[in-house]
């Protein structure tokens, strides 16, 4: 992409490392800011080592892991020990020269680096601050550590998540950190929109805990509102049907028939119009009260024939269905429909791209996520060359 990207010209300092944090860093790089990632000395983010898988299963010492290269691509990388007075001096100069920065720290750390909002607004008050909590930095539960996993299962997510008669279990992703980046990035957006306005920065704070909560959506206002105690239901809709999982002859499918004309088509699809005249699946309210006759008509339909015959005929009423596809079969699927499915970089950099477009264009080129340290000489060299101007002189 050559045209000008939205955050052309912005720079983010980022102090975060793990997950949550480096997402808000590389959705803002994504989209034209340039971002400074601060490492530790020896082993720097502590994603580095998460491996297997490593990039081409390199056996060195030097080898990548993947899991580091989802999350850190459009940046460079200085290796600070903050611990080192020298060290934690050039941090703070270093911060004065962006414009956003990020951290995950525990706590009270980066008022005492002197990095916090309040800290580094005496010279910039314009800058803009984010941090990611576990648990939030006022709550009760301030100082408890904290991770994806954690938030799943004390967020409720866990509870819900799994067969009817299984255990509690985890989504497949960390989804929750995952949000919690999204949330953040929306935080920072919205206070540069105002910093637009204003002049000022802002103080950003998105927590795990608090994330995990919002993202059960209607499953919280069930229980808030309508006095619910939702438990896990494995792919089947607590409040719509048909919308699950089924059976055709060599494997599961999805249909999402989440409305009266959408059933009507499946009904049509599937040879059976005499459901729509059984007062039993008359309305979705319905049809969810008798999910389970209902859905013994339909497995004992799809069962009939094979998930590619099922899925042309559902589609061809204009009802959402689709396989359950591994995650190299959804890859080969997006490329083949041509969405554009992949961002590219240097030295076989390879990833799913950033779901955005701008202007209609897919951003499919990247800066490869740095090795640790590669940048810092430069950095050094950019910071102390000359003095920070504050802003708003």
């Amino acid at each position: 992409m050559t045209e000008r990207l939205p955050l052309d010209g912005l720079r983010v300092i980022d102090f975060s490392r793990v997950l949550a944090g480096p997402l808000i860093g590389q959705l803002l790089g994504d989209l034209g800011a340039e971002v400074i990632k601060v490492e530790r000395p020896g082993s720097g983010d502590d994603t580095r080592t998460w491996g297997p898988p490593w990039k081409d299963d390199d056996p060195s010492a030097e080898r990548e892991a993947t899991y580091y290269l989802s999350l850190n691509r459009n940046k460079r990388s200085i290796v600070l020990d903050l611990k080192d007075p020298d060290d934690a001096q050039f941090a703070r100069r270093l911060a004065l020269t962006g414009d956003i920065v990020l951290d995950n720290f525990k706590p009270g750390l980066m008022a005492e680096l002197g990095l916090d909002r309040e800290s580094l607004a005496e010279d910039r008050p314009d800058i803009i601050t984010a941090t990611v909590t576990a648990f939030g930095s006022r709550s009760g539960a301030a100082e408890l550590p904290g991770y994806d996993l954690v938030a799943q299962a004390m967020g409720g997510l866990m509870h819900l998540t799994g067969e009817a008669d299984g255990r509690p279990l985890r989504v497949g992703v960390p989804i929750v950190d995952m949000l919690t980046g999204y949330n953040a990035t929306v935080g920072v957006l919205a206070a540069l929109a105002d910093r637009n306005v204003s002049g000022l920065g802002r103080h950003i704070e998105v927590s795990l805990f608090d994330t995990a909560l919002a993202a059960l959506l209607n499953h919280h206002t069930g229980v808030l509102m309508g006095g619910a105690d939702p438990a896990r239901g494995g792919n089947r809709h607590p409040s719509i049907a048909p919308y699950e999982s089924y059976s055709c002859a060599d494997g599961d499918i999805i249909v999402a028939a989440a409305n009266d004309k959408l059933f009507a088509g499946l009904c049509r699809a599937l040879g059976c119009t005499e459901l729509l005249d059984d007062a039993r699946f008359a309305n979705n309210t319905d049809r969810r009260a008798n999910v389970e006759p209902l859905n013994e008509v339909i497995n004992s339909v799809l069962a009939t024939d094979t998930r590619t015959v099922w899925i042309e005929r559902i589609r061809a009423e204009d009802v959402p269905c689709g396989p359950i596809n591994s995650l190299p079969e959804a890859i080969a699927w997006g490329q083949e429909m041509r969405t554009e499915t992949l961002v590219t970089g240097q030295d076989g950099y390879v990833a799913v791209r950033n779901p955005i477009r701008v202007n209609d264009i897919a951003l499919t080129s990247a800066r490869r996520p740095p090795r640790l340290g590669e940048h810092s000489d430069e950095i050094r060299a950019e910071v102390d060359g000359g003095p920070v101007t504050p802003r708003d002189e």
